[in-house]
């Protein structure tokens, strides 16, 4: 994965498959479409930001509401977001954390006081 951050991010389909697309600069539309690219549909982001961020943030814009834009940008988010990882709780683990009783405190008892002890 990348650091590195843009400013521009939408989708274009190429050759009847939609993808989402990333850019530093809005002429990146020219380029798409001399390229073949049709339904190009690029947004300047309110701020830089990673591949992730970006597909996050234009999945939630109304441009990008349509089944082919939200099937594109949810196809590139399930590809590229980091995964967590799975908690997997063994028998052994769960016995191990079982309390059975607690110890017992030990009895405390107060100090005798000798009388005619000096002070």
């Amino acid at each position: 994965m990348t650091d590195k951050l843009y400013t521009v991010a939408g989708t274009s389909t190429l050759n009847g498959e939609t993808k989402a697309r990333f850019a530093n600069d809005t002429m990146r539309i020219k380029v798409l479409a001399k390229n073949g690219h049709t339904d190009i549909m690029l947004v300047e982001l309110p701020k830089e930001m990673t591949k992730v961020q970006a597909a996050q943030f234009i999945s939630g814009l109304d441009e990008f509401s349509g089944a082919v834009e939200q099937e594109a940008i949810g196809e590139y988010l399930g590809k590229h977001t980091p995964k967590t990882a799975k908690v997997v709780v063994t028998k052994k683990a769960v016995k191990a954390a079982v309390v059975t009783k607690p110890a017992k405190a030990p009895k405390v008892t107060a100090p005798t006081v000798d009388e005619d002890a000096p002070f």
